[in-house]
């Protein structure tokens, strides 16, 4: 498709969703921390995609090695000493930390903080840790926030793992978990009103994968009144399309294996914090005791995938509301959760909050299971998987596979449908992803 009329597209589904360019095209102060540029040079999104976190390497490598060691050596035993104080700064051993990852932080942390301040008015600062995977990082979060005896509100639409973590692990540890319709915030604070013991409010949002969507600002606020920290899973909307911490909340988490690395190479997740002096201790602190430290590979894939983030997520923008005018447009369709399009119920909720609808849909066949798994079977192109987030077109069928073992009416209860169909568009020509679903579809 030619480039010019691509744009011309993007710029229009923004119009059509009232919804700001995406964050590439602005300019902010942030600190990107390079020897070679200035600590308050103004630099773009991608600039901080490519350069952010990257300081020179002592054998003047181009690009962060990846550090395959587990340990590190000290010239002397004042300087081990200095080091296991926090004295002075210095890597010890691989569980604790490693420049490959360090990296990786240092980058996610300024993409998360991008544009946005602190009270003092200074380019607001985060400490990231980088996790095996996203789990992890939502175990070492919840475990570091929530003790026996606490309870956490969150809501019905989340990821499928952190469902069975609250449902099925928190309990075991003295945990419980309440859960409200976040869309009726009047209901929530009610809750918040008599149950005392909760001490933390988790958000995941758009979720999966219905693509529902819940109000940050007014979460957020009220969580803040109650005195509740605030956590988000930011993974289906990363930071190029939303920025939670925009609204004050305390933590923010991703599966870096998604949109962040974008090809599939590798798993991983990520913790950031307001906190830094928090997160420096005592969350540090529970993931080092916990052990989902990530490695220096999967480390140097994610920075890699980075350097290409803000080119890779304006063309899956750009394909998917292509892509979601056509599906509902289909005569084989019978709804599509896109949050582009307006009769989404929570359009006006993603569009104050995100600048794009993203690049995640379902879609509803109209002739149920029978439907979904003759359409996964017919696809040429596209690929039947169940991740999301690689820079190739991904579809399943969660009623036949992610969802199997769910009970047919509490799966319905979740908006999990027999004929519904999950997809993450990719950035191949968006012509040839809407041929394949054609075809796919008679």
């Amino acid at each position: 498709m030619d480039i010019d009329l691509e744009k011309s597209l993007l710029l229009k589904h923004n119009r059509r969703s009232h919804s700001p360019l995406p964050p590439k095209h602005y300019l902010y102060t942030v600190n990107i921390n390079k020897t070679s540029m200035s600590d308050k040079a103004t630099h773009g999104f991608d600039t901080v995609c490519i350069r952010g976190g990257h300081t020179s390497e002592s054998n003047r490598a181009h690009l962060t090695p990846i550090y395959a060691s587990s340990t590190y050596v000290f010239d002397s035993a004042e300087q081990s000493m200095a080091t296991f104080r926090g004295e002075e700064k210095g890597y010890i051993y691989g569980r604790w930390g490693n420049p490959t990852i360090t990296e990786a932080e240092e980058k996610i942390a300024l993409l998360e903080a991008y544009g946005l301040t602190g009270a003092d008015g200074a380019p607001l600062q985060l400490k990231a840790i980088l996790h095996a995977s996203g789990m992890a990082a939502v175990t070492t979060m919840l475990l570091a926030n929530v003790k026996a005896g606490q309870k956490i509100i969150t809501h019905f639409s989340l990821y499928g793992g952190t469902h069975e973590l609250i449902e099925k692990i928190l309990p075991t540890l003295g945990v419980q978990a309440i859960l409200v319709d976040f869309h009726n915030p009047t209901a929530v604070e009610e809750v918040l009103k008599t149950e005392k013991d909760i001490v933390l409010m988790y958000l995941e949002t758009p979720a999966n994968p219905t693509l529902q969507c819940v109000d940050l600002e007014v979460l957020s606020t009220l969580g803040k009144q109650y005195g509740l920290t605030v956590c988000v899973d930011n993974t289906f909307a990363t930071p190029y399309l939303q920025q939670p911490f925009r609204y004050q909340v305390d933590y923010v988490m991703h599966s870096t294996t998604k949109f962040l690395n974008g090809h599939g190479t590798a798993i991983g997740g990520i913790l950031l914090g307001r906190d830094v002096a928090r997160m420096s201790t005592h969350v540090t602190k529970t993931h080092r005791l916990l052990g989902g430290n990530s490695n220096a590979f999967d480390a140097f894939l994610l920075v890699n995938g980075l350097r290409t983030f803000g080119l890779r997520m304006e063309r899956h923008c750009s394909n998917a509301a292509q892509v979601a005018d056509f599906l509902a447009a289909h005569p084989a369709v019978a709804k599509v959760n896109y949050l582009g399009l307006a009769h989404h119920p929570d359009h006006h909720i993603a569009m104050k909050q995100m600048r794009h609808a993203g690049a995640m849909m379902s879609f509803e066949l109209k002739g149920g299971f029978d439907a979904g798994v003759q359409f996964i079977n017919k696809l040429k192109m596209c690929t039947n998987a169940v991740s999301l987030g690689t820079c190739d077109t991904l579809l399943s069928h969660p009623a036949s596979t992610t969802h199997i073992g769910v009970a047919r009416e509490q799966r319905l209860q979740f908006g999990i449908t027999d004929g519904l169909i999950r997809l993450s568009v990719g950035i191949e020509n968006v012509a040839d992803i809407i041929a394949d679903l054609d075809q796919a579809m008679m």
